[in-house]
């Protein structure tokens, strides 16, 4: 499409020529002519000059090439991308190879490919797409526009709302990790009885596992964003938009209120609070309840400004310690010294 019925769609203003034909979206370093791409970060801007592209979003014009004026640069490459970008939609209908039971309710325009089961008095709602080798327990209830790719497994009872993604072999409602010891000391395992309940507009990426309650329910609330293998204990409550990165694990109970970023490989104990708007860096270690807007790093966590100066000192212990040795060394030399004067 031409870069006005692009500006258009986007609801951006356009400067520079609206006749300038885009086929596709690139970043900027590998953008050719006929690409759109993307200025969101001003320290990025020096490298405009170099890019080959025929056009850019950016927030302010930027000169020597076409320009698509947003406020929101980043979300409007995004809306771009889907424009020339749409996956492959399978074509409604029920594959022979699926095996559906008679008690089991599918709504309107469902597309469910082979090798599907579904259970006793599971319930989904409209235009479902289920890919092949998905297995859907007893009892499940799912809202409308639902999308479940290849090998993903939902367990009994558990309820899900309307447009939710579970990407590849995520599991829903698996059993949390709870067992007793007798008296013999051998590990006896707890029924776990409760669900998963996950609310509108969640997306939970491959190889992610969100446990079912002991009693009660794992809760994942409206908008929440689940990377890849993250591990969801029994009874948490993951909050509205919150967002979960690749390896994040948090043990049982734990609660997470709106708006909490947890980077890659965070891990919190259990039976604690992450109040709103709270980041927690890379590896952080969360061991205690963190107050609302908090920023922490490091393990066990702690104030991610404090962090961040002691992880520029930890690499120079080393010289630190050899530095202090030496100290100790020269002072020594000297009170040696001094008393050996003195003794004479």
């Amino acid at each position: 499409m031409n870069l006005s019925e692009l500006a258009q769609r986007l609801n951006c203003r356009l400067e520079g020529d609206p006749e300038i034909e885009i086929h596709s979206v690139a970043g900027m370093e590998k953008a050719q002519t006929g690409q759109l791409t993307f200025l969101s970060n001003p320290k990025y801007a020096p490298k405009v000059k170099e890019t080959h592209a025929s056009a850019i979003l950016t927030r302010e014009p930027v000169e020597g090439i076409a320009c698509l004026i947003s406020t929101n640069p980043y979300l409007d490459f995004s809306r771009a991308l889907a424009l020339f970008y749409q996956p492959p939609q399978p074509a409604a209908g029920i594959h022979h190879l699926a095996s559906i039971s008679p008690k089991a309710s599918i709504g309107p325009n469902a597309s469910i490919g082979p090798f599907v089961t579904i259970s006793d008095d599971v319930t989904i709602g409209a235009n479902a797409v289920i890919h092949p080798h998905t297995t859907i327990y007893q009892g499940v209830t799912i809202g409308d526009d639902f999308l479940a790719h290849s090998n993903v497994v939902i367990r009994e009872f558990c309820r899900i709302g309307n447009r939710v993604v579970l990407q590849n072999s995520v599991v829903i409602g698996g059993d949390g990790f709870g067992f007793a010891k007798d008296e013999k000391g051998h590990h006896q395992k707890i029924v776990q009885s409760g669900i998963v309940v996950i609310e509108d507009d969640v997306e939970i990426q491959s190889l992610s596992s969100i446990d079912r309650a002991t009693m009660g329910e794992t809760r994942i609330r409206r908008g929440a964003r689940i990377d890849s293998l993250v591990q969801i204990g029994h009874a948490c409550d993951v909050g509205e938009d919150v967002i979960l990165c690749g390896q994040v694990g948090l043990a049982g109970s734990s609660i997470l209120k709106k708006n909490v970023l947890l980077a890659g490989q965070v891990g919190v104990a259990g039976h604690l609070t992450i109040h709103e708007n709270v980041v927690a860096y890379a590896q952080a270690g969360i061991g205690q309840s963190v107050p609302a807007g908090a920023q922490i790093g490091g393990s066990p966590a702690y104030d991610v400004r404090e962090w961040r100066r002691n992880a520029v000192i930890v690499p120079r212990l080393g010289d630190l310690l050899k530095r202090m040795r030496q100290l100790e060394e020269r002072l020594e030399q000297i009170e040696t010294k001094g008393k050996t004067e003195t003794d004479e």
